[in-house]
């Protein structure tokens, strides 16, 4: 029985016809897999996999001071990006916490996308709403009118390819050039069946990919579109697979690797923190106030065998001392072996550092490793 109280993408009725198995996600009922996890996984690595993310936000920002307006509300400096880059960037709190991490568009030289995690649309809108009050620019909660379907994997740019040039296709206004001249990070605007389309080269998986961002009332349409152009190249994917390649690909997960109570160098990402950039945004002095070199730290495990270690899991070192927390972990399809991340104490950080897990009440002795745990030819 459906929870009435679960929102539904414009794509549940796809995912239904095909034979979906639902869970619920930050209030969303989400496919969290179509047959196998596995396979699913695989044909990301080996092919391709099509992905329904229209759960996550998407927040316009428009006026003269809109760069200005961001600057100021986001540890990254927008306003220094070109039309069609892309940015990583972190959302703060006062103190230096991390509200959510978030990617930014630039369409044009007034006009930025903001992409909010699913669980993090309402505190990042208030939040950017707040931080925008000042500033000549509106800001646009366009998440309820918005999808976003993510092609990621080896074949994704020859099967977008075959979708723009396939006979009477509805994507306009973009060339083959467009897509494949298109570098990561980047993004280009056109049309589909005369409304509007953003591809960008950016993904969540650790291959290459893309994700198109279409009015919703067109999703089944564009879904279908890149179905057929892919073929057998291409497999519907769910969550658990998303999940396991992000995994691989040492990528955080807002509320396992991130978090208000986690300061951006306890993630390895004082980088994406614009100190030298820019005078002043929301959340530097909170960053700046915070001596983060005896706070925990996130590192790369991996063990052998089969037994995986989960988030929650307790890490010790080799006196048996507890000194920290898995807070992702699965056995890797693609390396054949058990990985994890995991927050631990300063001293016990280094790559080749022998750890011991608890996984359901056995010992599982683990090695510290960099990430990312799987990078793409």
């Amino acid at each position: 029985m459906v929870d009435q109280d679960l929102r539904s993408t414009a794509l549940e009725a796809v995912h239904e016809d095909l034979g979906a198995t639902f869970t619920d996600f930050a209030g969303w009922r989400m496919p969290v897999r179509y047959d196998s996890d596995l396979a699913e996984h695989r044909a990301v690595r080996t092919s391709a996999g099509m992905f329904d993310l229209s759960h996550m936000g998407e927040v316009h920002l428009r006026g003269p001071e809109a760069g200005a307006a961001l600057d100021n509300a986001l540890a990254g400096k927008m306003s220094a990006m070109s039309v069609g880059r892309a940015k990583y960037s972190l959302l703060l709190t006062e103190d230096g916490g991390v509200i959510d991490d978030v990617i930014t568009y630039r369409l044009a030289e007034e006009h930025f996308l903001v992409v909010p995690n699913a669980a993090n649309v309402a505190p990042d809108v208030a939040a950017l709403t707040e931080r925008a009050a000042g500033y000549d620019v509106e800001v646009d909660d366009a998440s309820a009118r918005t999808a976003l379907i993510a092609v990621q994997g080896p074949a994704a740019e020859e099967i977008l390819l075959d979708a723009l040039r396939g006979e009477g296709s509805p994507i306009a206004g973009l060339a083959a050039e467009d897509i494949t001249s298109m570098r990561n990070y980047r993004a280009a605007a056109g049309t589909f069946a005369g409304e509007e389309l953003l591809v960008a080269r950016t993904g969540y998986t650790g291959e290459d990919g893309f994700e198109l961002y279409v009015p919703s009332a067109q999703a089944p349409a564009l879904w279908e579109l890149l179905a057929a152009a892919g073929g057998n190249r291409l497999v519907p994917c769910g969550l658990a697979c998303r999940d396991t390649l992000r995994l691989e690909a040492g990528m955080p997960l807002y509320g396992n690797e991130l978090g208000r109570d986690l300061h951006p160098a306890q993630a390895g990402m004082a980088r994406v923190v614009a100190l030298s950039a820019k005078e002043d945004f929301v959340g530097r002095a909170g960053v700046e106030a915070v001596d983060t070199a005896s706070l925990p730290v996130l590192v790369g495990l991996v063990a052998e065998g089969r037994r995986a270690a989960r988030a929650g899991a307790a890490v010790r070192d080799a006196d048996g001392a507890e000194i920290g927390t898995v807070t992702s972990g699965a056995l890797s399809p693609t390396l054949g072996h058990p990985i994890a991340m995991a927050y631990v104490a300063p001293a016990a950080s280094d790559v080749g550092t022998g750890l011991v897990v608890d996984v359901r009440g056995k010992d599982l002795p683990v090695r510290v490793v960099p990430m990312p745990f799987y990078r793409r030819g």
